[in-house]
């Protein structure tokens, strides 16, 4: 049996009907996925993957999704340079990678750590909460995408805030002493990925429990800002196409977990 239609037979699941219709139909996503996914994959994930969180808010609905999301296959940190030439794939050039915040198409290949090179951006910086590279919340590939050295360099560790001076090196994206603006086509990105990791990683493994907050600067503490700017970003900038298919992609073919604000970006607002 494959890893995917394990994941399909958990007992979260509904009716085989159901699970039939969701593996069928998101089997064939990564590949190509449309402008819009068909609804009735929606409905398959809510009628199974989301059945639990259903009807709820607040700290229920974040309790009910944390359990949901915790069910996943942990990469290491060297796994995710091939697990990134997947997700963040141009679905125009197959050989490249769309990098997060200047938005260049970039040879797969030419990753490492050298100038003008693309590498592993932790959009929750990984010394907010001091988890590094451990596998886990190090190596989620939720919150990882490709970006070039010095862009993610600029970014170092930052808070989200809107504001600052223009990167030269990549227009749209803002940066000041303690926060970062990224482009506008992937505020919402940004928003959806640092809330994931807020649920995901509740202090009740070996890492701190990550929470977002409503200020920056927050030093090597497990927190990230500014919670009303990514609020905002989630509902400005809707889940489009790359960031669905990356979902899927990451569903299907590495951690089997999904980031369920890009498939319920009303859940934000739930919640917080």
């Amino acid at each position: 049996m494959s890893r995917r239609h394990q994941v399909y037979a958990r007992p979260l699941l509904a009716t085989a009907a159901a699970v039939a219709l969701l593996a069928g139909t998101a089997a064939a996503a990564p590949a190509d996925t449309p402008p819009d996914r068909p609804t009735a994959l929606a409905a398959a994930l809510d009628d199974t993957y989301y059945r639990d969180a259903l009807g709820k808010t607040g700290a229920e609905l974040k309790a009910a999704l944390h359990t949901i999301i915790s069910d996943q296959t942990k990469l290491s940190y060297s796994q995710v340079w091939d697990a990134l030439k997947a997700t963040d794939e141009d679905p125009a050039n197959p050989s490249n990678v769309i990098l997060l915040y200047t938005g260049r198409s970039q040879s797969k290949n030419d990753n490492g750590g050298n100038a003008d090179q693309w590498n592993r951006e932790h959009v929750w910086a990984k010394s907010h909460g001091g988890f590094a590279t451990a596998t886990g919340p190090g190596t989620d590939i939720h919150h990882l995408r490709p970006e070039d050295v010095s862009v993610n360099s600029a970014r170092g560790n930052k808070d989200f805030d809107n504001g600052g001076s223009q990167l030269g090196e990549a227009p749209g994206n803002y940066t000041d002493g303690d926060s970062f603006e990224p482009r506008d086509a992937v505020k919402g990105d940004v928003a959806r990925m640092i809330l994931y990791m807020a649920v995901r990683y509740e202090g009740n493994d070996s890492f701190a429990d990550l929470e977002p907050n409503d200020r920056v600067n927050n030093g090597s503490a497990p927190k990230m800002g500014r919670l009303s700017v990514l609020k905002q970003w989630n509902e400005q900038d809707p889940p489009d196409a790359f960031e669905k298919r990356r979902n899927d992609v990451i569903f299907e073919r590495f951690q089997h977990n999904r980031n369920p604000f890009i498939d319920h970006p009303e859940w934000v607002g739930a919640i917080w």
